[in-house]
């Protein structure tokens, strides 16, 4: 009987934990110009739950998909963070129904309790900041992959 390889296994969707700031760097790049509107946030304060319904591209397939040449691909995820003892926004008009949201990176600013702060950096200097107990981070892809409306690599200029 052989070993597994990694070329042999099925490609599902993505549901990864992150409980570190090493496993928050990782869902962080998985995130990268993810894109939301405003309205697809939300917060159960009573169940200390903060969750993103993100239109994310999938780097994880963009070597596949330029390899193979076929379209490079989106699909929607939740991002859900637990133990959420607050939330602050920064630049966000969250009455703006249009309003499309590019999520950047998840940045951890632990405190000396283990909790801290979990920043949400958006493009155009917004931000969402979240205080939580713990770092407890959960990305789970919720519906197959589609083709990428744009058709290109998100790029980000200077």
């Amino acid at each position: 009987m052989a070993d597994a390889r990694f070329e042999d296994a099925d490609e599902g969707p993505l549901y990864l934990g992150a409980e570190t700031a090493e496993d928050l760097g990782v869902v962080s790049a998985l995130v990268q110009d993810a894109v939301l509107s405003a309205q697809d946030m939300r917060w159960l304060p009573r169940k200390r739950r903060f969750a993103l319904l993100l239109n994310r591209f999938r780097w994880e397939d963009r070597e596949a998909a330029e390899r193979e040449g076929r379209p490079y691909e989106r699909v929607r995820s939740v991002l859900a963070v637990e133990g959420v003892l607050a939330v602050r926004t920064q630049g966000i008009d969250r009455t703006d129904r249009d309003l499309v949201l590019s999520l950047l990176a998840l940045e951890f600013e632990p405190d000396a309790e283990g909790g801290g702060r979990l920043v949400l950096v958006l493009a155009g200097d917004g931000a969402v900041e979240l205080e939580v107990e713990a770092l407890e981070v959960v990305l789970k892809d919720v519906t197959r992959p589609y083709v990428a409306p744009s058709g290109r690599v998100p790029e980000h200029r200077d």
